[in-house]
Parts: structure tokens; C-alpha cells; sequence
């Protein structure tokens, strides 16, 4: 370990539980936490944007619970830390804001460490971490993530990264918080039969579609029957969203995550336009406000710029 190290990471938000790939396809785009971690005598953790305002400013924070493991993993002692952090990505909006913090501080406190674990064995941790390899495969790669988590945990987590499609999403963003846990707490512990065939069906179309850019085939690759009619009672508007957005440009659409952002895919500006349109009407008549944000999927993954405090 070098003291004089300061490490910063960018790493960009994602979406999971890409229509029917729920746990297992993710998506990195273009939208971002900034994260700066160095040694230090105290440990303090700096909180510089005002998204994050409501988050620990000490050691429970999860940037440095996530560091602290890395250590502990590495047979190594716990440091007093500095972290600063920016993020552009809203909280428990279902854009995987707690991803990209997880693979921020893993990526970090990994190079700070003197690097004792490769970009697999990250990735491995921060699944473990979080639950499921989706949001942390693409923060982590960058573009489409498939992945499962295996049976052991101390198995390679069995993932394919794809390039980045050629879309644009039009993100609707409802003014507020959707926990994971209670998105969560509204799935079924048993499916029928019929409803884990579709799925599979359709995620399995969904993969090959996005693979060989056959985009045409994504309004139908992307029906779900697992999670998404479950949350729809939590995320007003989804389901009119869902059924109809493809009548208005949309080649597909998606609860992001648990929600409550949606997602539609699109291309051209006339698309575009058409979708916006619609989508204030059904949020108007749910009397929902919402942000909007046209997103560009991210290639790159995490961004490592390693500077020495020492000159």
C-alpha cells in the first residue's frame, strides 16, 4: 500500500432488470458518481452533492463499508480513509445508484490496497454485495451486462459483457423514493409455469435481439410477467406506459430496476418527441411529477485516475 496514493473513479448509473431479465440483464449509461478516495490519519467522508445530503457522513456510510471489506478480504488492516463523492444518479430511483457506489469504493480501495484482486474478483464482490450481478456488471464493464449468480460463492460469477446498443433512452424519473426491499416484498415466492416460460423466452429473444442489434424485435423481447405487473401498483402510471409506449415511438419499454424510473428506448428525434408527449399525459393524469433525462448507454465501464499526493 502507498500512502501518498489518491485514487479517482467514475463509474456510470445502470439499469437492471431489463424487461424480463430480472437479477440477470443490466445496462451502464452516460449519467455518473464521482468518487475520490486517499489514506488518512481520521477518516472523513465528503458528500458533494446535494443528492446525496441525507447519506452517513462517518463509517457507516457504504463507501466506507465497502472499502473496509475490500481490506478485510485482502487479509489486510482497515484504514482511516478520506472519501469524496459526486453523483449525477438520483437514489432509490432504480438506476443503480447503490452499484455504482459499491464498484466505485470496491475499484478504489482495490488500487489503494496495491491492487490484490483483478476485475473478475471485484466484480464477484460487488455481486455478493449487492445481491445480483446486473448493475454491478455494467458500472463495472460498461454496456450490456448478463450475468447469474452462481450456486457458490466462491464461484466465478458466469457473465457475458456486449457492446453498448445503438439507443437513446428517454428515462422518466417520478419525484420519489422506491426502496429495493419494498419493490421487493410485492414479488410472488411461487410463478406458474406458463409465466417462467415466457420469461424465459423472452429474455432469451431480449439477449439475441440486443447481440445482433435487431432493435425491431425489443417491444416484444422485452415483456415481462415476473416483476414488473407486481410493481405496477407501486409506480403510477408504468403499466399505461408498458402497454401503449411502442404505439408512440418507443421500441421498447421498462420498469428500470425496482423503480419507480421507467425507461423507453428510442432512436430518432421524431420518436422522441411523440414519447415525451405521451408521457406527460399519463403522468398528468396520475398527478405525478417527474423529471425527464435522454440518456446514451456508457461503453466504458469504471474510469481509474490514480494521482500520488507526493510530488
Amino acid at each position: 500500500m502507498k500512502n501518498s496514493l489518491c485514487v479517482h473513479v467514475k463509474v456510470p448509473a445502470s439499469t437492471a432488470n431489463l424487461g424480463p431479465g430480472f437479477d440477470t440483464i443490466g445496462l451502464a449509461f452516460d449519467l455518473y458518481t464521482s468518487i475520490e478516495m486517499s489514506f488518512a490519519k481520521t477518516t472523513q467522508i465528503q458528500l458533494e452533492s446535494k443528492e446525496l445530503e441525507e447519506l452517513p457522513h462517518d463509517k457507516t456510510n457504504l463507501l466506507y463499508r465497502v472499502a473496509a471489506h475490500l481490506f478485510q478480504k485482502a487479509s489486510l488492516p482497515i484504514p482511516e480513509l478520506t472519501i469524496k463523492v459526486k453523483s449525477e444518479i438520483p437514489l432509490a430511483r432504480g438506476l443503480g445508484s447503490s452499484a455504482a457506489a459499491i464498484v466505485g469504493s470496491l475499484v478504489a480501495a482495490n488500487q489503494l490496497a496495491g491492487e490484490p484482486f483483478d476485475r473478475e474478483q471485484i466484480f464477484s464482490l460487488a455481486s455478493w454485495w449487492e445481491g445480483h450481478p446486473d448493475n454491478v456488471g455494467a458500472s463495472l464493464y460498461g454496456g450490456i451486462m448478463v450475468a447469474s449468480m452462481p450456486q457458490h460463492p466462491e464461484a466465478p460469477i458466469p457473465a457475458l459483457s456486449l457492446p453498448a446498443p445503438d439507443l437513446h433512452a428517454l428515462v422518466i424519473i417520478p419525484n420519489f423514493q422506491l426502496p429495493t426491499t419494498k419493490a421487493r416484498s410485492v414479488l410472488p415466492t411461487e410463478y406458474i409455469k406458463s409465466d417462467v416460460i415466457f420469461n424465459i423466452g423472452r429474455s432469451s429473444l431480449l439477449v439475441a435481439a440486443l447481440a445482433q442489434g435487431r432493435y425491431d424485435l425489443l417491444k416484444e423481447a422485452m415483456q415481462d410477467c415476473i416483476h414488473q405487473p407486481f410493481r405496477a401498483n407501486l409506480v403510477p402510471g408504468l403499466e399505461e406506459i408498458l402497454l401503449q409506449a411502442s404505439h408512440y415511438g418507443a421500441l421498447g419499454a421498462a420498469l428500470s430496476g425496482a423503480g419507480p424510473t421507467i425507461l423507453c428506448f428510442y432512436q430518432s428525434k421524431q420518436q422522441r418527441i411523440q414519447l415525451s408527449q405521451f408521457i406527460g399525459k399519463v403522468m398528468s393524469q396520475h398527478q405525478i411529477s417527474y423529471q425527464q433525462m435522454d440518456l446514451s448507454p456508457d461503453s466504458s465501464g469504471v474510469q481509474i485516475d490514480i494521482l500520488d499526493t507526493i510530488s
